[in-house]
């Protein structure tokens, strides 16, 4: 019994310590975040607009209403939505490199801080990374 109840408390507590970095720590880099800018509008733009302000069905992917439809999930779950639902007509057919650039550009298209090291391209690093939309050090 007592491993049962330290196997729940682990496994309870566990993702909620994960999630010490937040998308207001500087998570990607400026190149990234250029680098990304090119393949949003290569593979992008065409559905959510040049400004990233939404077309007929496809959200808005800046402002205030972007950042609350996020709000309190991780941005793994961010990434893995982009990566397994986009582009439109071709989901998944991009590097995740190249995903990881694109999340890049969105994070600074929002305003966002940029830091030293590359955003991950790897969905479980990207889930220890929490999606706030209020920065949490003002």
């Amino acid at each position: 019994m007592r491993w049962l109840v330290l196997a729940m408390l682990v496994g309870v507590a566990g993702p909620a310590r994960a999630q010490t970095v937040s998308i207001w720590d500087g998570v990607y880099t400026e190149a990234q975040a250029d680098r990304g800018g090119a393949d949003f509008a290569g593979h992008c733009a065409s559905c959510h607009g040049a400004s990233m302000g939404g077309t007929g069905e496809a959200p808005a992917l800046v402002g205030p209403q972007f950042l609350s439809d996020f709000d309190t999930l991780s941005l793994g779950d961010l990434f893995d939505r982009i990566r397994t639902t986009m582009p439109q007509g071709n989901p998944g057919s991009l590097a995740r490199d190249r995903y990881a650039d694109i999340l890049a550009f969105v994070l600074k298209a929002n305003g966002l801080p940029s830091g030293p090291k590359e955003l991950d391209r790897r969905s479980e690093y990207l889930k220890a990374i929490g999606f706030s939309a209020a920065n949490p050090h003002p």
